[in-house]
């Protein structure tokens, strides 16, 4: 489906953007794989997805706080592989507090990190793109993309810029072949969700299974966790010939969540 493609997919180490680096793969794109970790860890990912789907794996530890890293995760992926055909926003991190007491690095961080770095990876990107006219970019937002919770001021803030900028930018490029796209999560059963149950677990004095239902999946109707694979094929559908008249969006994949 994707063979002759190669990918800059950010935040891809673990989780989400990790799940979606092995879709792509699977599929046949070469893929640049980003995001923090302990050496040995990273480099037996990288490995293990090029020996599985028989693609080349590359990585980058791009600080994607820092917009001239971000450009130059792009630009060395372009210089690998020959293009960067599909470009995957993925890298984010959260912090919960009042508004009035956000620490204010806290704050910039999450802005950059969340927000300004698909806009040096989309500019960086673009170009190439537009030049073979074919491209697909496709970021990953979150329900907190399309509604607010309290305490997440700078998440929801940057999260709906995310989805902002891929309506613009999507706009932009329509006539050449290049789409742009949203993906707005729930909550998804990674690594640091599961940590997140057990830290609340303790803070209430509650099982795990109470956490899960009345706390952390209290806005998910269906009240199950989205899986790390369902984002994965969603995004990997984003960038195949069957999506290349759907761009623009922001598509939900929260159990019911927005649809309140």
């Amino acid at each position: 489906m994707l063979k002759g493609k190669s990918a800059v997919v950010t935040g891809s180490t673990s989780g989400i953007g990790l799940g979606i680096a092995d879709a792509l793969a699977a599929a046949g794109a070469n893929v640049m794989l980003n995001g923090f970790g302990k050496p040995e860890e990273i480099e037996a990912i990288r490995a293990g997805l090029a020996a599985k789907h028989k693609v080349t794996v590359l990585y980058s530890g791009a600080d994607m706080s820092k917009g001239e890293e971000v450009a130059g995760l792009v630009q060395g992926a372009e210089q690998a592989f020959g293009s960067v055909d599909i470009l995957v926003n993925n890298a984010g991190i959260q912090f919960v507090s009042a508004v009035d007491e956000f620490p204010e690095a806290r704050w910039a961080a999450i802005q950059a990190i969340n927000l300004s770095s698909s806009y040096h990876a989309i500019k960086a990107a673009l170009p190439g793109m537009k030049k073979r006219n074919w491209g697909r970019i496709v970021n990953i937002a979150s329900a907190h993309g399309l509604v607010a919770s309290p305490f997440k001021s700078a998440y929801v803030a940057a999260k709906h810029g995310q989805v902002g900028l891929t309506k613009s930018v999507a706009l932009e490029v329509a006539e050449q072949n290049i789409t742009v796209n949203a993906i707005c999560p729930g909550y998804v059963r990674t690594p640091l969700v599961e940590g997140q149950i057990d830290d609340q677990a303790k803070a209430h004095n509650m099982p795990r299974d109470r956490v899960i239902r009345e706390v952390i999946l209290a806005s998910q109707p269906n009240k199950r966790f989205v899986e790390v694979e369902e984002v994965a094929q969603l995004a990997l559908f984003l960038c195949g010939e069957y999506a290349k008249s759907i761009t623009g969006t922001s598509i939900a994949i929260d159990g019911g969540w927005t649809a309140r």
